[in-house]
């Protein structure tokens, strides 16, 4: 059960608190922005799950001028587990460092309105078995994976999607959980903005067949 807050609520919340996963998520933004990357509009979402106590921000960038839903699409989903915010808050309050906390990463490129069965091969020579370093470690693909969208009448059409998913942690140090202003965030995170860019170009350059977008991109 995750309990999520009103759009303005939530962006201010996630602004005003004063946490090292708040601190990754304002570096990540920035690496996106760095990269020209377009945030998809009620795309994003800071979440708690009550039962457990995992927080998770989920966002979707994708290449500006695409239209909606874009052809391409990073989903990317951080999340701080309970373990590490236990972690977290025995180092806060006693200065004891047993374990490092880590943050979880999934990230998915999506090529979507896809008018035929995608080949795979084509995939597989723009979506290595890990991704850049990213801190201390390097995300592994974890599945490469194609959704076929049936027509619920003669008149539709039917589309295809494919997703590649890498997931991966992110080991925060200690100079990072003292200081979560320090560069190091900024650093590691500005690999990984670069990165997806830089894979959705790739993504968007292979010669699929696309059907229009719903709404076209209003500066084309």
């Amino acid at each position: 059960m995750a309990a999520s807050l009103p759009a303005s609520d939530r962006y201010a919340s996630v602004e005003m608190l004063d946490h090292v996963f708040t601190d990754a998520i304002g570096a990540l933004r920035e690496a996106f922005e760095g990269a020209f990357l377009e945030r998809q509009a009620f795309e994003e979402h800071f979440q708690s799950d009550v039962l457990l106590g995992d927080l998770t921000w989920e966002t979707s960038y994708g290449l500006p001028g695409e239209g909606s839903p874009p052809r391409v699409v990073a989903h990317i989903t951080l999340d701080w587990p309970s373990w590490s915010q236990a972690m977290y808050r025995r180092w806060y309050l006693e200065e004891t460092l047993v374990d490092l906390p880590a943050i979880e990463i999934e990230i998915v490129f999506r090529a979507q309105r896809l008018s035929a069965m995608p080949d795979h091969e084509k995939v597989l020579t723009l979506a290595p078995a890990h991704s850049p370093t990213i801190g201390n470690a390097a995300m592994e693909r974890a599945s490469l994976a194609t959704e076929i969208s049936h027509p619920l009448d003669t008149a539709g059409r039917t589309e295809f999607a494919l997703e590649i998913t890498y997931e991966g942690l992110y080991d925060l140090s200690e100079e990072t959980l003292a200081d979560g202003s320090s560069t190091i965030l900024d650093d590691h995170f500005g690999t990984l903005g670069g990165w997806i860019a830089s894979t959705l170009v790739k993504l968007g350059d292979l010669t699929f067949s696309y059907f229009p977008p719903e709404t076209p991109d209003l500066q084309t």
